[in-house]
């Protein structure tokens, strides 16, 4: 985090941005500030919303959604050394793939969200290229301090909520458990209730359109289905866990799970991005909330939808080139 905030404070950073909006403003026909947060989450985090803070009060619901699901699908820069750290034993070349996952879940979030909700209106910015809101810090050692102080802060503040969600999906599935222990017994059933079991059937069919393997399909969609409630942090940590144990039989699934998982498509932080925002426009809370359910689909889906181009390009154990 300090490494960008420097990165910011020389105009480096901001000009890396500008070039990548650029590029989504003309080829995909969308509004400036859907370009520049876009963008700007492919290095930063729910900070990415404030470079285009002048516009938010005026966006559309269909920006809104974008803006959302853009933060959700992608992942911060410096979450990735968690990402590494959980799989670097089982999956010595993570690190490559994860930046690759950033920076195609870009595009694949913006794709998504139009689908999930296409734009009804004329938004203020459309076809301009807008310039990021940065307020520069006054020396460079100011910006190494409030960049690593937001690194410590963004953190802590995953590790604590990571605790208060597991908590919480602890006593959901200690009732599921309860709860289906006399549905098994009433009807002769033997499935494992809980939310993790559950959202692994849900995920199941797109667990196959992934192109995993029938055999490790099952492993793979709970993974995927417990990413939604319990952050990719616990689900990187059990891919980790399912890969030293030899759960997987096929190196194609370790590696499109590693695109699939590679955003913060779940429920936690669509409480952070929405509370975030709602700080910033105060006036948006009213209607935001029918518009964070979407996104949160669309990152979901935006993160698949970056697996599949992954798996489409892998061949044993060469990505992009084939042995």
């Amino acid at each position: 985090m300090a490494f960008i905030e420097i990165l910011y404070y020389f105009g480096i950073m901001s000009f890396v941005i500008r070039g990548f909006a650029y590029v989504f403003t003309k080829l995909m026909r969308i509004s400036g500030a859907e370009s520049l947060v876009t963008a700007s989450n492919i290095f930063m985090g729910i900070e990415s919303t404030l470079t285009v803070k002048p516009y938010l009060s005026r966006t559309t619901s269909s920006e809104m959604c974008t803006i959302l699901t853009a933060g959700m699908a992608t992942v911060a820069s410096n979450v990735l050394v968690l990402y590494v750290f959980c799989l670097k034993d089982q999956f010595p070349t993570i690190a490559g793939h994860l930046v690759s996952a950033s920076l195609l879940s870009a595009p694949a979030a913006l794709v998504m969200s139009k689908i999930v909700f296409p734009e009804g209106q004329k938004p203020e910015t459309l076809g301009v290229h807008v310039r990021p809101f940065y307020e520069k810090e006054n020396s460079l050692f100011e910006a190494i301090i409030n960049g690593a102080n937001a690194g410590v802060k963004m953190i802590v503040g995953i590790a604590a909520l990571l605790i208060a969600v597991l908590g919480l999906v602890a006593l959901v599935d200690l009732l599921l458990s309860a709860f289906g222990s006399k549905i098994n017994l009433l009807f002769g059933f033997e499935g494992q209730w809980s939310l993790k079991a559950i959202f692994g059937y849900i995920f199941y069919p797109f667990t196959l359109a992934l192109g995993i393997p029938p055999s490790d399909a099952g492993v793979i969609s709970r993974i995927i289905g417990e990413r939604v409630i319990v952050t990719e942090v616990v689900a990187y940590q059990d891919l980790a866990k399912a890969m030293e144990q030899n759960l997987l039989q096929h190196p194609r699934s370790a590696v499109i799970m590693t695109y699939a998982l590679c955003g913060f498509a779940h429920l936690a932080s669509m409480a952070i991005f929405v509370g975030g925002i709602c700080a910033l426009v105060p006036d948006k809370t009213r209607n935001i909330g029918k518009v964070a359910l979407r996104a949160l689909l669309a990152a979901t889906l935006a993160c698949l939808l970056t697996a599949c181009v992954a798996g489409t390009f892998f061949t044993k154990g060469s990505i992009l080139l084939g042995e």
